[in-house]
């Protein structure tokens, strides 16, 4: 099966090390790996309405959310290149998981189905030496790969506050080599992983 990578990024500035680190990890793809690129400031979805309790959501066909929608459901692995902007995902990535829980109520979409068995991978750019600074994002994936059933390939972190620092992170752009090519394991909620024997 071919896989098709849906690359979707998250920054509120061009060119930025969150987006640079990532076409580094795909300069490592495959050559038969489609590669579909979407910039979400380009591309901005309107807020998310929450109608769970009043009607069902209709399918978007055309737009922003339209495109969107159909580019989640085509690829095989998605990733999301989000800066770390306090702590966690960027806006515009947030506001696109939002519209994932439209998509979970759309009549005839089977939004959950489909996504289920595909891979969510990361790539962040952070200001700080302390990459545990971003657990947060991490978690928000992970938790949302864990709920549709998806596998988890983690995140990519980089190190970069002005444009273009993160390629002087040789540790990232060594990791970005193999990033892709690793085996993602079906995500698990933290609560999963907890030690569930017996006491002895």
């Amino acid at each position: 099966m071919t896989r098709r990578f849906l690359f979707l990024l998250g920054s509120s500035r061009p060119d930025g090390n969150t987006e640079l680190l990532a076409r580094r990890a795909a300069e490592q793809l495959p050559s038969d790996a489609e590669q579909r690129w979407i910039d979400l400031a380009e591309h901005p979805l309107p807020e998310f309405e929450d109608l769970r309790h009043d009607s069902d959501h209709v399918r978007p066909t055309g737009g922003n959310a339209g495109l969107l929608l159909d580019a989640t459901l085509a690829a095989t692995d998605l990733v999301i290149a989000s800066p770390l902007y306090w702590y966690s995902l960027s806006a515009p990535v947030k506001r696109y998981l939002d519209h994932w829980s439209g998509w979970l109520r759309t009549p005839g979409l089977d939004f959950k189905a489909t996504l289920s068995g595909r891979t969510l991978w990361g790539v962040t750019a952070l200001a700080h030496e302390e990459q545990e600074v971003a657990d947060p994002l991490i978690g928000t994936l992970n938790n949302s790969a864990a709920y549709l059933g998806m596998r988890f390939g983690g995140v990519l972190l980089g190190n970069g506050s002005r444009p273009g620092d993160v390629l002087r992170d040789t540790d990232a752009l060594s990791r970005a080599k193999t990033f892709f090519a690793q085996e993602a394991p079906l995500a698990r909620f933290p609560y999963e992983h907890a030690d569930t024997s017996s006491a002895r």
